[in-house]
């Protein structure tokens, strides 16, 4: 039990990290290669998709992990929880209120706050890839006995 729980706990620790990834250096740069109301408008639903999906992956790798703690795993698999489980508090605290900004209906896609609101956007979300990363450090060294 204790090793499906290492594994789980590592693998969507390190899902969450590669879509986290893949939003700051590939998805979010290509959005604000576009026109601002092209950015904001496909930012939308990209954000509302992935929230399903990330927020998912980044208890699940919470859980298992303060789970993996529990049954006798070492201290470092809380450690590695309490990363990952922070992009939750992050998000909420931190982020949502760029995203309730951005989400505003009548908000004019097209203007200057808005391509402010998304970069910001861009920068708030890196702490997530960051805090992802450090978690899957940690997880995938326990994993590996590294």
């Amino acid at each position: 039990m204790l090793n499906a729980l290492e594994f789980v706990a590592t693998l969507s620790t390190a899902l969450f990290c590669g879509a986290a990834a893949y939003i700051n250096l590939v998805e979010h740069p290509a959005r604000m290669g576009c026109d601002t109301k092209i950015a904001a408008t496909v930012w939308a639903p990209s954000y509302k998709r992935a929230t399903v999906m990330q927020a998912s992956l980044a208890v699940l790798g919470f859980v298992c992990g303060v789970a993996a703690w529990l049954l006798g795993g070492s201290v470092l698999w809380l450690v590695g929880a309490f990363l990952i489980g922070a992009v939750v508090p992050v998000t909420f605290i931190v982020i949502m209120p760029t995203n309730h900004q951005l989400l505003e209906p009548g908000r004019d896609l097209g203007s200057v706050e808005t391509r402010a609101l998304l970069e910001k956007w861009g920068h708030l979300h890196a702490v997530r890839s960051i805090l992802s990363f450090l978690a899957s450090v940690v997880y995938v060294s326990l994993l590996v006995g590294a």
